[in-house]
């Protein structure tokens, strides 16, 4: 959760007013319990995502993760029908199996880096090619898993994406 992908995410999100939830899963951070290879991590984010639904209800849902949080995120954010749109960052596809999400018809953003180590640009061009539509892949020219040097980029096309997909929601 700390750090600045997902950071970056986050406010690009605030800056269109959707209420914005960041989490750490199980046994990372300061959170409680032990990792668990991806399906304990799976139930975190539905438990993140009954508590927006009730903190928010009738409000759509934007599910976004990076690296492993978006394998985890995306999975579970594919099959649910709170969550309306799909935004992976750094897709870790040397790693984990993104086939889950090739007939999700929800409208998907993949951005990622061009020097991504644990997401080959071949890889991610392979996965993105047999996606559904609607689906959108931003490369980020010269970045790594982390898209040191590129956060503003990747910032303005994932809200620009938010923007076209969601507008802006109002809360209050």
């Amino acid at each position: 959760m700390h750090n600045k992908v997902v950071f970056r995410a986050a406010k690009a999100a605030l800056e269109l007013g959707l209420p914005t939830l960041c989490f750490d899963f199980r046994g990372a951070g300061k959170s409680a319990g032990t990792f668990a290879s991806g399906i304990g991590e799976r139930d975190d984010v539905r438990r993140a995502l009954d508590h927006l639904s009730t903190r928010f209800p009738g409000l759509p849902v934007c599910l976004m993760g990076f690296s492993f949080g978006s394998w985890v995120g995306l999975g579970v954010g594919a099959t649910d029908p709170r969550v309306s749109t799909l935004v992976g960052l750094g897709l870790p596809v040397s790693s984990s199996d993104f086939t889950f999400l090739l007939e999700v018809r929800k409208p998907k953003l993949i951005i990622q880096g061009t020097r991504d180590e644990f997401g080959p640009r071949p890889e991610v061009e392979t996965l993105y090619k047999s996606l559904a539509e609607p689906k959108r892949i931003h490369w980020v020219e010269g970045a790594d898993h982390f898209f040191a040097g590129k956060l503003d980029e990747v910032q303005k096309v994932l809200r620009d994406f938010l923007s076209a997909t969601m507008g802006k929601v109002r809360t209050a």
